[in-house]
């Protein structure tokens, strides 16, 4: 294991990716500037800079992959991913059924999103839930260095355009990442702490607050299992159903905003195909439906925090005992 940030675990997964397969380039808003060893390594043809035309740079990547190249593109911040919807949306992630299979679209979109950096609200929206509701599009984002690594190396070995978010407060955060060819495989949660009183279910930065909140919880006698979903599109549905099966209990937790969130999906499902195991009604914490604050303390309430969650948690236990004793 080495100690590194996700920030160079991403480098890591591209320059390998690269060296295995000569199909890989990457090319976007600033890459060649930000990866000097990269274009070092595989020159100017495989790793450039482009102007900052997001529909432009996602169109040429579709147009690449169709062509049998693997393309990773830089778009920086994800609200700007409305200047190429039409091309990730409307072209690559449709061709591949409309050509009866004839095309792949092996292509990677990275966008940074999130609070930590107080960009203020035209940079900072977390829009992965558009992403998971198109057909034909896969969406990572991960909590973790080591998954920052092994989901990207999957997401390029991936025949479908796969949107991957970079939680930017997690970007230069140091974590273990294992040597060697590691790959997360795309659709896998992990239990990142097992429980047994209430099931915590999160992605990106407040996995670590679901953790943080387990803890406290574990100190009044409360034992939470947080999982991390990782993968949001396919997300791991058999992981949720069997943890909520086990604790009754369920808490949904992201930084996007509540209205037709994943924190919905994943209720829904729950509700479906679990109900009979539930033992209290299930609760989405998540972000308020409004903008982003530039401000970094507005921009850090805005966000579902350890406390919060612990709250939700504790209030789940405390129904079902409600009830119980009613």
């Amino acid at each position: 294991m080495r100690t590194i940030t996700p920030y160079d675990a991403i480098g890591e997964a591209l320059a390998e990716e690269m060296r295995r397969d000569t199909a890989v380039l990457a090319f976007g808003e600033g890459i060649a500037t930000k990866r000097h060893d990269l274009v070092a390594e595989f020159g100017a043809a495989r790793v450039r800079n482009t102007p900052l035309a997001e529909g432009i740079i996602a169109g040429t990547a579709a147009g690449a992959a169709a062509t049998g190249l693997r393309p990773v593109v830089d778009l920086l911040f994800a609200p700007f991913l409305t200047f190429s919807m039409e091309e990730i949306v409307n072209s690559a992630g449709k061709l591949r059924f409309l050509s009866g299979g004839q095309f792949a679209f092996p292509m990677v979109a990275m966008a940074m999103t999130g609070a930590g950096w107080g960009v203020g609200a035209q940079h900072n929206h977390n829009v992965e839930a558009w992403f998971v509701h198109s057909p034909g599009l896969k969406v990572v984002m991960p909590s973790t260095a080591a998954d920052f690594k092994g989901l990207m190396k999957a997401s390029i070995r991936d025949d479908n355009p796969v949107l991957f978010f970079l939680d930017v407060a997690l970007l230069h955060t140091p974590g273990e990442v294992p040597e060697g060819d590691h790959v997360v495989p795309l659709g896998k949660a992990a239990i990142r702490r097992a429980g047994t009183d209430v099931t915590l279910v999160s992605y990106a930065k407040t996995v670590h607050g679901c953790s943080a909140a387990a803890e406290t919880l574990a100190a009044e006698g409360i034992s939470a299992e947080v999982l991390d979903l990782r993968s949001l599109r396919p997300w791991d549905e058999e992981a949720v159903l069997a943890s909520v099966r086990k604790t009754g209990r369920l808490v949904v937790v992201h930084e996007a905003s509540r209205t037709c969130g994943v924190g919905a999906e994943i209720a829904a499902t729950v509700a479906e195909k679990a109900f009979d195991s539930l033992r209290a009604p299930i609760v989405r914490l998540a972000g308020p439906d409004a903008p982003a604050a530039a401000s970094w303390v507005l921009e850090q309430a805005f966000v579902p925090q350890a406390d919060a969650i612990a709250v939700a948690a504790r209030n789940a236990v405390a129904r079902t005992l409600a009830l119980a004793t009613a």
